[in-house]
């Protein structure tokens, strides 16, 4: 989600992604049926039996390869190591107070090419994307089996209006999102957190889900470093 530089989820996750046909199996008070049977029999099972840890102290080195599409590793991977997942979202969320606070007013506008994000628009893509991937998180966190949409980021932009609005006004935006994040992971169980779904055509747990909100922040601040800055 590299400012509008790389693919959409619809890129990445192809529509003709097929799935062998199983026979239904029931998973609490849900069934599911037909292509994606089998994929969540296996998964869930998996995720159930992964050692119970307290959501306050799950690390990113928990999630299982199965949790996740090998695209949202690159943000994974910049999660620390030694913080949970709560003391993750809490020090991400100062830490983007911190970055764009101190970002000067006449770079706010800043896009390093035509028709690249400007920074307001960057910081408006990460509330965005926070809200799809909270929302992903809660579904599946509560047992919810439907197969979940595609985000696509670049539609999202324009109609924000990001750039009208002042960064002071953006950061409140983040902040009230980040709170949310960290008070649903809060109230998910252990079992809850490693809960797996289906979004993008593609598995992801309620856990890998909030971490990729971690570190998807971490990876546009240092584009911005690294391109606009």
């Amino acid at each position: 989600m590299l400012g509008n530089s790389l693919r959409t989820e619809t890129q990445i996750f192809p529509e003709k992604f097929v799935f062998p046909s199983i026979k239904p199996f029931k998973h609490t008070c849900c069934t599911i049926s037909g292509a994606f049977s089998d994929l969540f029999q296996v998964l869930l099972k998996t995720s159930y039996t992964t050692i119970n840890k307290n959501s306050n102290l799950m690390k990113v080195q928990d999630i299982l390869f199965n949790e996740y599409n090998s695209y949202y590793k690159r943000y994974l991977d910049l999660v620390a190591t030694h913080l949970s997942l709560a003391e993750g979202l809490e020090k991400g969320r100062q830490e983007v107070f911190d970055f764009f606070n101190a970002i000067p007013k006449d770079k706010q506008l800043y896009r390093y090419a035509e028709g690249k994000w400007t920074i307001k628009e960057v910081l408006q893509h990460l509330i965005d994307t926070e809200r799809v991937f909270a929302y992903r998180a809660f579904r599946i966190g509560r047992g919810d089996v439907t197969a979940l949409a595609n985000f696509d980021q670049n539609l999202y932009i324009a109609p924000s209006g990001a750039n009208e609005k002042t960064i002071s006004a953006l950061l409140d935006e983040f902040d009230i999102v980040r709170q949310h994040t960290i008070s649903l992971v809060n109230s998910l169980s252990d079992r809850n957190l490693m809960n797996i779904g289906v979004a993008s055509r593609s598995p992801i747990s309620s856990r890998a889900a909030a971490f990729i909100n971690i570190g998807h922040a971490v990876w546009h601040m240092e584009i911005i470093k690294e391109r606009y800055l």
